[in-house]
This record gives structure tokens, C-alpha cells and sequence, in this order.
């Protein structure tokens, strides 16, 4: 089984250093050797993107156009990739999973240009997501999982991102520093004023 190991060089807002092995090295080895393995990351990582794209586009097909988009776009440029995932690469640490989010961020950024040039009813659900998780909860519960997720959907882009891709994909602080191209600090500086924004929000008196 790979080992995961984060390492850390300078104070708590140098550039996240990612895991020494990336877990995905044996798919992607299989995969630039065949296309045709690229089905088990495909596989591996499919309900992950389409999460954070509907997290962020408020809608099924938006979301599915972009998951569709960021997996074309990893097969068609694998080839090109290359694993940074040591200490000594730095900023440009990079394992396959922080790769295929950098993607999916673009496409999702791509899928909301498109959506402004060929605008269409207001993204309700942008508002309205409940926490996938929680269906089989009882009333009550769902309420707040979805009380807590409308207000997620109203914070800053930044602090949204950073949540949805702690508490929806499992990202680390250091892999979400890649996604977005911040600190490991400035993540975690995020993630703390995102919750407590939505902690604030729900503790309002009505």
C-alpha cells in the first residue's frame, strides 16, 4: 500500500509540499501505457469531480458538462503529466488528484462563462443543496444539513471552494493549497473563516 507522508519546509504559509507517493502512480503509469486504463481513475474519481462541480454550478447538467470536460481534458493530456510530489519540488508539487481538481476548477470556471453568455432560469440550486449524505436522516436533521449548505453557497467563492473540497471530496489542506494555488495556510485561514461565517449564519437569531 502507497504511503502519504507530508512534508513541510519554512513557516505556516510556505507553499504546501504534497505526499512524497501519489497514490495514483500505478493508474497513471497503466493508463499512459493504455488509454483504455484510464477507466480506473475514471472510475476512482468520478463521483469526487461531479460533487465539486455540482457544489459549485448549482446544477445537474452544468455539472455534468464540466465532469464530462475536466475527464476529456485529463485523458487528452496525460500524457503530459508529471508527478512533482516531492520535497524538493515546491511550488510545483503536484500529485494526479491535485492535477484532475486544477482541471475540474477550470471547467467549472469555463461551464459559468459559458452559462453568462447564454443565460438561462437563476441556479436555484446553488441555494438548495443538501448534504448528499444526509438522506437518510430524519426531518429534522435534513433541515439543518441543508440550512447548513445553503449558506456555504453564499459565501465567497474562495471560502466555498475550500470547503466543499475538505468536506465533500476529502481533499487535504495541502492538495486543496494545489487546487487553488494558495498556501497551506491561507486554506486552513480559509476553512476557519468559512465555518465560522456559517456557524454565524445559523446561530442568527430570525
Amino acid at each position: 500500500m502507497a504511503r502519504r507522508a507530508l512534508w513541510r519546509v519554512g513557516g505556516a504559509d510556505s507553499p504546501a509540499r504534497i505526499a512524497h507517493l501519489d497514490r495514483d502512480r500505478p493508474l497513471v503509469a497503466a493508463a499512459k501505457r493504455d488509454p483504455a486504463q484510464f477507466d480506473a481513475l475514471y472510475r476512482r474519481y468520478l463521483a469526487r469531480v461531479y460533487s465539486y462541480a455540482y457544489y459549485e454550478l448549482g446544477n445537474h447538467h452544468a455539472a455534468e458538462d464540466a465532469t464530462e470536460a475536466t475527464f476529456l481534458n485529463a485523458l487528452a493530456s496525460l500524457e503530459r503529466f508529471e508527478e512533482r510530489a516531492r520535497p524538493a519540488d515546491g511550488e510545483g508539487a503536484s500529485t494526479f488528484r491535485v492535477w484532475l481538481f486544477q482541471i475540474a476548477r477550470n471547467e467549472v470556471a469555463a461551464e459559468r462563462r459559458r452559462a453568462r453568455r447564454r443565460p438561462t432560469a437563476p441556479l436555484e440550486g446553488a441555494l438548495t443543496i443538501a448534504d448528499p449524505l444526509d438522506v437518510q436522516a430524519d426531518a429534522e436533521r435534513h433541515d439543518d444539513a441543508r440550512a447548513a449548505w445553503q449558506a456555504v453557497g453564499r459565501l465567497p467563492e474562495d471560502r466555498r471552494q475550500a470547503i466543499v473540497l475538505r468536506f465533500v471530496d476529502e481533499l487535504s489542506t495541502a492538495e486543496i493549497a494545489g487546487v487553488l494555488g494558495r498556501s497551506e495556510g491561507a486554506v486552513r485561514v480559509l476553512i476557519h473563516r468559512a465555518l465560522r461565517a456559517v456557524a454565524g449564519e445559523l446561530t442568527r437569531p430570525e
